[in-house]
């Protein structure tokens, strides 16, 4: 499962390829929502536009929070902090959300490359050198 975070959702909407990978991804059922990331979203819609994005959200799975996914965020922030870097909670808690499922993280936000290196989270391989349409898919034996 790949777990999208804001980042791509936005540049979806600007963005053709990521559109069209971001598509692909939502037929095959490879791609979910976590919770901080729906409600990031919605903080930033038109209340015009709301029912229609609350709507469409209904066709991605949620991937919402438990008490599991909190444990290791104190672990995390302390190994940034040793290694000089910061993290905002909702990324650390998508970075959670993602590791509780066995998924990877779909990101354009630079902040998810530090936490991959500190091996924090594995990020979705998506195609951005040759920044190709299709997506690569989830690689079953990785996410178990």
């Amino acid at each position: 499962m790949i777990i999208v975070d804001t980042s791509v959702w936005i540049a979806a909407k600007r963005d053709t390829k990521v559109r069209a990978v971001l598509q692909a991804l939502i037929e095959a059922d490879e791609a979910a929502m976590p919770l901080p990331v729906r409600l990031e979203l919605l903080a930033g819609t038109p209340r015009k536009d709301r029912r229609t994005f609350l709507e469409s959200c209904q066709g991605v799975p949620q991937v919402i929070p438990t008490e599991k996914a909190w444990g290791p965020l104190q672990p995390w922030i302390e190994r940034a902090a040793d290694a000089g870097h910061r993290f905002s909670l909702p990324d650390l808690l998508i970075a959670a959300l993602a590791e509780e499922i066995g998924g990877l993280v779909w990101s354009l936000d630079k902040d998810f490359e530090r936490m991959e290196q500190l091996e924090i989270v594995r990020l979705y391989p998506w195609p951005v050198a040759d920044r190709q349409a299709e997506p690569r898919r989830a690689d079953r034996t990785q996410l178990q």
